[in-house]
């Protein structure tokens, strides 16, 4: 291993244990002069209790407004090597899916033009490529793009859309996640890399109510798999599954709703009630299955607590087909309504879904055109001071 120009003893703390440690997989690229500085001045941080990074700086190429992140050092003088280690994303492949060649030609690529580091995958979802100088930033970029990689979103639009592996290889998927993503992620170019919204806007994919991207925890717009009709049920796999699987006490009991009924021989499920949890399908994957009639659910709202607090996604549209015949024209349609909406009246760094509790529910769909239905409602009320209008009553 190449020696350390830095002592680092608080860094090396993170070497030891059972887990991988991104201290170790920086060592490795340590051959590097710029490695080398951005290590010393992470310890410097460890020290300090404090970064040393500023976050900023006008940096990007030519005719995009994001998917490049300016940083730069408070201390250029004490570490030269990283007084400019910008942070380029990169816009992933649906479901992060890479042949071998992908990702020699990704690495050989930050090799010639970067630190050697990288992050697979960012948060948002994007391939991270962390630390280059401004000079090398627009060659970069054009060597991406000669080899059929874009960038990703950063800064107030569009971030890179995401999805979990969808029918790719998963069987409950109800829709085809890697498709949508796709398309949405060509439709929207412009919002994806010129950014003019108030903030950041996320979309992510999810096939089933599993969520395995956890969309309706991190996206503005999740889109998650569902069905209407009723969950397919073979009764002799539940039979099987019966020797081994106390029915009563881990599904009957567990259902959220209580609607899944079992006398020792059959099965029954009361779909009307079904909430599409999954809990069922997943301790008896063999015995039972999304119904056939698939789509998904559109929710709305999620994020993190940076600005205000954390927020979930809510049911804003309880069904919508994602036929990929129709080009998901609907949700387009959809997205675009609330783009407009949000883009006109958002106050800057505000989130749809922080939008939406200042302005209200009720005004935000009568502005965007959908009618409330009751799977809108995220908890029931607790201010019995509402009225209605005399015309509701008659």
């Amino acid at each position: 291993m190449t020696e350390m120009k830095y002592k680092t003893p608080l860094l090396d703390e993170l070497e030891k244990g059972p887990w991988p440690s991104f201290v170790k997989e920086m060592k490795k690229e340590a051959h590097r002069p710029m490695v080398q500085d951005a290590i010393g001045q992470l310890e410097r941080s460890y020290e300090e209790h404090i970064s040393h990074w500023k976050h900023g700086g006008l940096v990007g190429v030519m005719g995009y407004g994001g998917g490049v992140i300016g940083r730069y050092s408070d201390l250029p003088e004490e570490f030269p090597e990283v007084a400019a280690f910008h942070t380029h994303r990169v816009n992933q492949p649906s479901a992060w899916f890479y042949t071998s060649e992908a990702l020699r030609t990704l690495c050989d690529i930050w090799e010639r033009h970067g630190s050697g580091l990288t992050n697979m995958h960012g948060s948002t979802g994007d391939i991270v490529f962390l630390g280059s100088t401004t000079e090398e930033i627009e060659p970069l970029f054009a060597d991406l793009t000669k080899h059929g990689f874009d960038l990703g979103g950063s800064g107030s639009n569009m971030r890179t859309p995401s999805c979990c592996v969808g029918p790719a290889r998963c069987e409950w998927a109800c829709y085809d996640t890697l498709d949508a993503c796709y398309n949405i992620t060509q439709e929207f170019q412009d919002e994806l890399h010129r950014p003019f919204f108030p903030y950041k806007y996320k979309f992510k994919f999810a096939g089933c109510p599993n969520d395995c991207v956890a969309s309706i925890a991190r996206s503005d717009c999740s889109v998650m798999g569902t069905w209407k009709d009723e969950i397919q049920v073979n009764q002799a796999a539940v039979l099987d599954y019966a020797k081994t699987v106390d029915i009563d006490a881990e599904i009957c009991d567990l259902c959220p709703t209580r609607c899944v009924e079992w006398d020792g021989k059959t099965l029954e499920i009361d779909n009307s009630n079904c909430v599409k949890c999954m809990h069922c399908i997943n301790v008896m994957p063999k015995a039972l299955k999304p119904g056939k009639e698939r789509g998904a659910t559109i929710l709305i709202g999620g994020k993190a607590p940076i600005i205000g607090g954390a927020l979930l996604c809510s049911v804003f549209v309880p069904f919508l087909e994602m036929d990929k015949d129709s080009d998901y024209e609907d949700l387009k349609e959809l997205t675009e309504a609330i783009w407009d909406l949000w883009g006109e009246h958002g106050k800057l760094r505000e989130r749809v879904g922080e939008f939406i509790q200042r302005v209200g529910m009720s005004n935000f769909l009568e502005e965007i055109g959908l009618d409330p239905v009751p799977e809108m409602v995220m908890a029931p009320r607790s201010n019995p001071y509402i009225f209605f209008d005399d015309e509701i009553f008659e």
